[in-house]
């Protein structure tokens, strides 16, 4: 249970700021998101065919980047001297 105390003549507004820091620190909003909707925990043969899947996309897209059909997502940053 995260708990933050008004200090003396503290304004409700920092109180508020330091206790939304607490929230985030403390990984309690995370860990709500996760746990909000049941997910099935996969057998060993869906996760190696599910980790084999991405690395068959992940492999076309490189092919695809060096043939030149498809653009760089994080394009380096070019210079001109």
């Amino acid at each position: 249970m995260v708990q933050a105390k008004r200090r003396e003549r503290e304004s409700i507004g920092s109180l508020i700021r330091r206790f939304t820091r607490r929230v985030q620190q403390s990984g309690l909003l995370v860990q709500a998101r996760q746990s909000r909707f049941y997910t099935k925990t996969k057998s060993k043969r869906q996760m190696k065919e599910s980790a084999l899947h991405r690395q068959k996309i992940i492999a076309e897209k490189e092919r695809l980047r060096k043939l030149g059909k498809l653009e760089d997502e994080f394009p380096q940053k070019r210079t001109n001297y």
